[in-house]
């Protein structure tokens, strides 16, 4: 299912109903309580973002005294009075953000419960609930991944129709809560009828978008589960961006066709870094990219601040002028330049040096305006070209 650029979906609350996702960018929140995320709620609306994304609402296992990750473990996926608040603070939370003009992706864990719990300990599943086939020992085989525990958590048995009707009234909460979408968590761990003719329906019968990890390399591998009906988070670009383009020794030629971006814009949301996956050396020119290039961004709170000036002002250009499909202009080892379609045009260079090239671009005879770095005003000649002068490891933003 496609969301971008269409109007937020979010059970009519006004204020989210009036974001065009995909204008801005998603900033996502982990471990922060309620009342602190509602309380940045309008400094996050200010800086150019158009949702957030929360951890898990339900009760887990974890508390503030225990290692990371807290949410991850559900005890309960109906009590969502949980480490980060109580229920009360979190529908707070929601109606605060839909006031701010923001959407609310939640975090749903539909994969397993917590560990080293007593299966008696589950209000709502037993024992005939899971699977029970121990821990994963391949993780290139796609019947283990699926049928066996994930880090020794008890895998649900989705084929139970106990079990669906309990991860349904799961989706029920969220949607009464207000939330507009969901996203779920190590979706490559189930199988992908359980989404295709189970969990993605439920979302769409309540107006929810979903986006879900699949924690993969593949463009094929995660195009599988785009087929189920939901948006996908981007690992392939991922690693592209942190093994190979931003990487210490990197080379931005990798950018050019990489990630699921590249052939499916529309249903893709991309990223930097996360809780569970650190960015690469070259962090802030890789979000340069993401913010300006096609796909939907997300930002991670705990490593970009909500106030940080060079992405604000690139989620300013994102909503402003980032329109229309991605054309590469140029590209070799340490600069890369795409432009979007006659909306706007982005140099990157991750070298040590100020770094001048020379790209064909769609505007003949046309002074071009710089709106991040402050390199000057470019003229295109009658033919389209133009010369752009990009500082070191650093990023330009031209647009008529």
């Amino acid at each position: 299912m496609s969301w971008f650029g269409a109007p937020a979906v979010g059970n009519g609350a006004s204020g989210a109903a009036a974001v065009g996702l995909g204008a801005g960018a998603v900033y996502q929140y982990y471990h922060t309580p309620w009342n602190e995320v509602r309380r940045a709620l309008p400094a996050v609306a200010e800086a150019g973002y158009d949702a957030i994304q929360l951890p898990p609402a339900q009760r887990s296992k974890r508390t503030w005294d225990d290692p990371e990750p807290r949410g991850y473990q559900p005890i309960d996926h109906l009590d969502f009075d949980s480490v980060f608040g109580t229920e009360a603070e979190y529908r707070s939370l929601v109606d605060a953000a839909h006031e701010q003009g923001l959407a609310v992706i939640a975090d749903a864990v539909v994969n397993h419960m917590a560990e080293g719990v007593d299966f008696s300990a589950f209000p709502h599943v037993g024992w005939d609930d899971f699977r029970h086939e121990g821990p994963i020992r391949d993780d290139e085989d796609d019947w283990e991944l699926e049928n066996r525990d994930l880090e020794g958590l008890p895998d649900l048995k989705q084929e139970s129709a106990h079990v669906r009707a309990y991860l349904e009234a799961y989706v029920d909460r969220y949607a009464d809560c207000g939330v507009d979408g969901l996203r779920w968590d190590a979706v490559k761990h189930m199988p992908r009828w359980f989404f295709h003719d189970h969990a993605n329906p439920w979302a769409r019968a309540r107006e929810l978008f979903t986006v879900g990890e699949v924690l993969h390399g593949s463009v094929s591998y995660c195009e599988r589960y785009l087929e189920t009906g939901m948006t996908v988070m981007d690992y392939p670009l991922y690693f592209v961006m942190r093994e190979e383009a931003f990487g210490r020794d990197g080379d931005l030629r990798a950018l050019d066709g990489a990630g699921v971006v590249d052939s499916h814009p529309h249903q893709t949301l991309t990223f930097v870094s996360n809780h569970d996956s650190p960015p690469p050396a070259h962090e802030l020119l890789a979000y340069a990219y993401i913010l300006t290039f096609e796909g939907y961004p997300r930002v991670y709170s705990g490593r970009i601040d909500v106030d940080d000036e060079r992405v604000r002002n690139l989620l300013w250009v994102r909503r402003t002028f980032a329109r229309g499909s991605a054309h590469t202009r140029h590209a070799d080892r340490d600069v890369y330049v795409f432009e979007r379609e006659g909306n706007l045009l982005v140099g990157l260079n991750r070298g040590d040096e100020r770094a001048t090239v020379s790209v064909e671009t769609s505007w003949s005879d046309t002074l071009l305006h710089e709106h991040s770095a402050g390199a000057g005003n470019r003229l295109t000649d009658e033919e389209g070209w133009v010369e752009l002068h990009i500082p070191p490891d650093g990023w330009v933003c031209y647009a008529p």
